[in-house]
């Protein structure tokens, strides 16, 4: 079984030692992702834009790894206030639409305070 890693080039990867994706086995695993730096090195503000922002980034190393949000079978979303949660709910509708995946919501802190929410899949792509 051949494995490919997938990298995005965000700032955590060489520091922590990891990589955006790995394909293995029809299997695509994306890791925690949260939101994007903007033009000014911070994530946008909010629990509902960083949620735009991470399913932007998950979304391409899904299209790297032969994938699409379609393909996704589990979710789980991090988030340091579950009060933030519903903001992120018309986001998640139109990203996950009529192929909705099993989903768990976890209330914690995240990597850095200025982070609303951590977004991790895994999608199914076929042996």
């Amino acid at each position: 079984m051949a494995i490919k890693r997938i990298h995005s080039g965000g700032a955590f990867e060489p520091k922590v030692g990891y990589c955006r994706a790995v394909v293995a086995g029809g299997w695509v695993h994306v890791a925690g992702t949260v939101a994007g730096s903007g033009v000014d090195g911070e994530p946008p503000e909010g629990a509902a834009a960083q949620c735009e922002s991470a399913l932007q980034i998950i979304e391409a190393a899904l299209r790297e790894a032969g994938a699409s949000l379609a393909d996704v079978v589990r979710v789980h979303y991090i988030l340091p206030d579950r009060h933030e949660f519903a903001a992120c709910w018309p986001a998640l509708r139109a990203a996950f639409g009529d192929a909705p995946p099993a989903a768990t919501m976890i209330e914690c802190g995240l990597i850095d305070p200025k982070y609303r929410i951590e977004i991790e899949v895994t999608a199914y792509i076929g042996a």
